[in-house]
């Protein structure tokens, strides 16, 4: 299953509480519950102004359908097409 890279503008990302992080994620959870199976969020790193969210999900739509229902930005849904790593270098 693909994996996809989302990248989300949100200003003052890195000012917010650990409980409002803890309230998004649970809205997320909860649209993914919606969703199904097919969509995982794996993990996300949370910057000044922006959250780059790994998800795996058939396609980017239900990626962007879960923005929608989340009411998240998606600015940019990028499609991983391949991992590398300090082992890449042999």
């Amino acid at each position: 299953m693909p994996k996809y890279i989302i990248e989300r503008e949100i200003p003052g990302a890195g000012q917010l509480t650990p409980e409002q992080l803890q309230g998004v994620s649970q809205k997320s959870c909860d649209v993914l519950r919606k969703l199904g199976p097919q969509i995982q969020w794996v993990e996300s790193y949370v910057t000044n102004d922006k959250v780059y969210c790994v998800y795996i999900a058939p396609n980017e739509e239900i990626i962007r359908e879960h923005a929608r229902q989340g009411g998240f930005p998606a600015n940019r849904v990028s499609q991983v097409k391949t991992i590398i790593d300090p082992t890449t270098a042999g």
